[in-house]
C-alpha cells in the first residue's frame, strides 16, 4: 500500500518541491538530486541525459541576484551546450523511486553569472575539477588513456589542486514556466497537479487526470 496519501495542494510549488526534495534526500540510496535533462537539436530532435541539480528555490542567493529557478552546470562545448545555445529551453524530470514520485519542470534557461560558476567550481573536489578541465566533453576520444594523460598533465600543473574554472565550463538556471507533481497511488489511481507561471510572479494550478 502507498503510505503517501496526503493530497498535492495548491500553493507555492517551490515550497512543495523543497518538501519533496528533503524527503528524497532521506530515502533515495543514490543521487536524490539526479535529473533527466531534455533538450532539442536545432532540427527539433529530442536529446536526453542525466545531470545533477546544484541549486534550487525561489531565492538562489546573492550569486544569482536572488533570482528563482533550478541550476545545473556543464561544459558549454558539450552536445547539450550546443543544443542549448541553439534552443535555450529544457524539460527536467526528477524520479524518486523510493517515494514513488515524479516532478516535471519546463522552461527557458539563462547562463549563471561568472561569480556563481566560480563559486560552485571551487567547491568541487580537486579531482572533479581536474576531470572537467581535461575533458573536451562530447568530442571523439581516441582512447581512455588519452583522457587520463590529460588529467595527469593538469594535475602536474596544479599540484595543490587549485585548478581554475575553464571559461567554457559554467551553468544554467532554469526559469520554470510549469512545474508538475506526480504521486503514485494504489491501483494506478495516480495524482497529478500542474502549476503554470502566471507571468506576474504567481502560479495557477490544476489537477490532471493520471
Amino acid at each position: 500500500m502507498n503510505q503517501n496519501q496526503d493530497a498535492i495542494p495548491h500553493g507555492d510549488p517551490y515550497a512543495i518541491f523543497e518538501d519533496w526534495f528533503a524527503q528524497a534526500r532521506l530515502s533515495e540510496p543514490n543521487d536524490p538530486n539526479a535529473i533527466a535533462l531534455a533538450t532539442a537539436t536545432p532540427d527539433g530532435l529530442p536529446s536526453l541525459r542525466m545531470v545533477l541539480l546544484k541549486g534550487h528555490g525561489a531565492d538562489l542567493g546573492p550569486d544569482f541576484d536572488h533570482q528563482a529557478g533550478f541550476v545545473f552546470y556543464t561544459n558549454f562545448h558539450s552536445r547539450k551546450g550546443g543544443e542549448l545555445a541553439a534552443n535555450p529551453h529544457v524539460a527536467l524530470l526528477f524520479h524518486w523511486k523510493s517515494l514513488r514520485r515524479q516532478i516535471r519542470i519546463e522552461g527557458p534557461v539563462v547562463e549563471v553569472s561568472p561569480q556563481a560558476a566560480d563559486a560552485y567550481f571551487a567547491s568541487r573536489h580537486p579531482e572533479s575539477r581536474l576531470g572537467s578541465a581535461a575533458s573536451d566533453q562530447s568530442r571523439p576520444l581516441p582512447s581512455r588513456q588519452t583522457y587520463l594523460d590529460r588529467v595527469a598533465a593538469i594535475r602536474a600543473q596544479y599540484p595543490q589542486g587549485d585548478v581554475p574554472r575553464p571559461a567554457h565550463w559554467s551553468g544554467y538556471r532554469v526559469i520554470p514556466s510549469a512545474i508538475e507533481f506526480w504521486q503514485d497511488r494504489d491501483y494506478r489511481l495516480h495524482e497529478r497537479r500542474r502549476f503554470v507561471a502566471d507571468g506576474a510572479g504567481g502560479w495557477t494550478s490544476t489537477l490532471l487526470y493520471p
